[in-house]
C-alpha cells in the first residue's frame, strides 16, 4: 500500500510540474527555442528516441562503472583509515584533497589523460562518488557501540583484531555505508555529464551540448528529461538493493509514513 501511495504521489507531482510548465509557456509566450512546450519536447523524444536511448546507454555505463569503482575505493579507504594508523596518516589528506579541489576543474585534465572516450567520464564519476562513500563508511566504523567492541575483545582476547572488524565494526557500519552509497548514486550522474560536456562523442551530456549548439532546444530538453529518468532509476535501483542487503535495519522513513497515516 505504501508503494502504491508513493507511486501515486510521484505521478501527481509529475502532472503538476508539467501543467505548471505549460502554463508558464502559455502566459509568457516564450519562443520555442527558449522554452519549448512539454508537447514539443515529447514529440522530439519520440522522433529521436533511438538517438537518445543510445546516448543514455553510454551515460548509464559511465555512471554504473563510476559507482562500482568509486564505491570500492571508498570502502577500502575507510577500512584502511579506521584500522591502520599508517594508512590514517597517509589517506586522510587524500580524502580531504579529493573534495578541496573542485572536480569540475579536473575535468579537462582527465580528458587530456584518458582521452575523449568513457575512461575520462568514469574517472570523473569515480572522483565524485569516492568521498561520500569513504566519509560515510568511516564515520560508521568510528561510531561502533563501545560495549560491542569490549565484548568482542574479551571473547577473542585481542588475538584476532580483524575478526572484530569483520564481525562487529563492519556490520555496525553498514547503515552508514548505505547512506553514503545513496548519496553517491544521487551525485554520480554529475561526474559523467560534466565529463561529457568537457569532451566526448557520445552520452546525454554530449547530446545536450550538441542540440544546444544547433538551437534544437526541444531535443536538449528531451535529453535532459532522459537524464532525469536515468538518475532516478540509478538512485532507486541502488536504494532497492541496499534495503535488501541490510533488511535487518529498520526503515525510519517507513516508520514516519506509518505514523503520518
Amino acid at each position: 500500500m505504501n508503494k502504491l501511495r508513493s507511486v501515486g504521489r510521484a505521478a501527481i507531482t509529475a502532472i503538476v510540474a508539467l501543467a505548471a510548465w505549460q502554463v508558464i509557456v502559455s502566459l509568457t509566450g516564450a519562443p520555442a527555442y527558449v522554452l519549448p512546450s512539454p508537447a514539443r519536447v515529447a514529440v522530439a523524444w519520440v522522433t529521436r528516441s533511438g538517438y537518445l536511448l543510445d546516448n543514455a546507454l553510454v551515460t548509464a555505463t559511465e555512471i554504473v562503472a563510476g559507482l562500482l569503482i568509486g564505491g570500492t575505493l571508498g570502502i577500502v579507504s575507510a577500512l584502511a583509515v579506521a584500522t591502520l594508523a599508517p594508512a590514517r596518516r597517509w589517506l586522510m589528506p587524500v580524502l580531504v584533497v579529493s573534495q578541496a579541489v573542485p572536480v569540475f576543474a579536473l575535468a579537462p585534465i582527465l580528458v587530456l589523460w584518458f582521452g575523449y572516450g568513457m575512461a575520462s567520464k568514469i574517472a570523473m564519476a569515480t572522483l565524485i562518488i569516492y568521498f561520500p562513500v569513504a566519509a560515510a563508511f568511516l564515520d560508521g566504523l568510528r561510531r561502533t557501540e563501545p560495549g560491542w567492541l569490549d565484548m568482542a575483545r574479551v571473547m577473542t582476547g585481542n588475538a584476532r583484531p580483524w575478526a572484530v572488524v569483520r564481525y562487529v565494526r563492519v556490520p555496525a557500519a553498514l547503515p552508514a555505508l548505505a547512506s553514503g552509497l545513496r548519496v553517491a548514486a544521487a551525485v554520480a550522474p554529475i561526474g559523467a555529464v560534466i565529463g561529457e560536456w568537457v569532451g566526448s562523442g557520445a552520452g546525454l551530456g554530449y547530446a545536450m551540448l550538441h542540440a544546444n549548439g544547433r538551437m534544437q532546444t526541444d531535443l536538449m530538453f528531451a535529453a535532459l528529461a532522459t537524464l532525469a529518468v536515468l538518475a532516478l532509476a540509478v538512485y532507486y535501483g541502488v536504494d532497492w538493493a541496499l534495503r535488501r542487503a541490510i533488511s535487518w535495519q529498520p526503515d525510519s522513513a517507513a516508520i514516519f509514513d506509518q505514523q503520518g497515516s
